[in-house]
């Protein structure tokens, strides 16, 4: 048993406050790991360390549907500073542990742009590089620069770059198992890293010769509203937060996940018929050839815009965020999404892939 007086062990512990989605669960075991010492005491404790283990974030990205029957670690490890400048750009470095929101903030008050455009993503930054978080035009892996970690398994510390982490659109190496990408940690080739690995810090690179990231219909409406041509990082950044409380519910008043779906890719020719069909499909052709398509556009065109299953609906205002309408459970969550998947793949010929990770 764990007896380190400053890591606090707990049992029974609801979750519900632990998730965005508000999601009544409980994990039968929870402890918080606040530094690198907690968790290396934990990994050599002979009854917690060989136990299977469930790392929580912000839980801004999972649909609980049941009790968490493994060893749930909270990630708290704080901090913020800057690490290194370079000619090319300022290094930050954050503690897993420190909100998404905050930390964006933060960089720009301390004079650091890069990170204006992911400002309001939900969760921690420790989540960020797992998920690979992106919004209007920027992606994580643009301003990533490396992270520590520590494998779950043996108790190894290592750290990764971003080409290491395997990234891909709301991917990343921490995301498959076995046969996934693989990476070279600790001088060894690897898979990946999925459910083996503690995020501790990440680090980013923000550029020093800073322009904004443009190209998005809602950022041209306020950059035409008010005829700004050119925006400061933190005209860039208040407008991002107002087209995001605009669309998307708070999390603190209505629970959900954010964006429930990914964005699904098709060809030019997928595309060119599915707009032979319904010409008012959104889509966003890609520098390789492909072509986005807006998952919330196909759900809306389904008719699933505020519709409901028990107390999991679709939200009224943007059809790609499903939301918790009073005690909505996992279970009903997942139905729901099973039913609007089918009704996009039935209509389009198209898999929506969720989002969030199903515990």
């Amino acid at each position: 048993m764990v007896d380190n007086p400053a890591m606090l062990v707990e049992k029974n512990v609801p979750l519900q406050a632990f998730n965005t989605f508000h999601i009544v669960a409980k994990a039968h075991t929870l402890v918080r790991i606040a530094s690198e010492s907690d968790l290396n005491e934990l990994l050599a404790d002979p009854e917690w360390g060989a136990a299977p283990k469930f790392v929580l974030g912000g839980g801004s990205n999972i649909v609980l549907t049941g009790d968490v029957k493994a060893l749930v670690l909270k990630v708290e490890v704080m901090g913020r500073r800057l690490l290194q400048e370079t000619t090319k750009a300022f290094v930050i470095e954050a503690g897993a542990g420190e909100n998404w929101h905050d930390f964006v903030t933060w960089t720009l008050a301390q004079g650091y742009p890069g990170l204006e455009n992911l400002a309001l993503i939900p969760g921690t930054v420790g989540a960020s590089p797992v998920q690979n978080v992106g919004a209007y035009g920027v992606e994580l892996q643009d301003r990533f620069d490396s992270l520590d970690a520590v494998d779950l398994h043996t108790g190894e510390a290592f750290t990764l770059n971003a080409a290491q982490c395997a990234f891909g659109y709301r991917d990343s190496v921490f995301k498959h198992g076995a046969g996934g990408p693989g990476v070279h940690k600790g001088g060894h080739q690897t898979v990946g890293l999925k459910d083996r690995t503690l995020i501790l810090r990440v680090r980013f690179a923000l550029p020093k010769l800073w322009k904004p990231v443009l190209g998005y219909a809602d950022i041209d409406k306020k950059m035409a509203a008010q005829r700004s041509a050119s925006p400061t990082a933190r005209q860039l950044y208040d407008w991002v937060c107002e087209i995001r409380r605009a669309k998307l519910p708070d999390p603190q008043r209505i629970g959900n996940a954010g964006s429930f779906f990914k964005n699904p890719t098709v060809t030019k020719e997928q595309c060119a018929d599915i707009i032979a069909r319904d010409p008012r499909v959104v889509h966003y052709p890609l520098a390789d050839g492909t072509v986005k398509l807006a998952a919330g556009w196909l759900i809306d065109a389904c008719g699933w815009r505020g519709k409901s299953v028990g107390q999991a609906g679709v939200y009224e205002k943007q059809a790609l965020v499903l939301v918790n309408r009073g005690d909505a459970t996992g279970g009903e969550v997942m139905t729901l999404a099973k039913a609007i998947q089918t009704s996009v793949y039935e209509r389009f010929g198209i898999r929506l892939e969720p989002e969030p990770v199903v515990v």
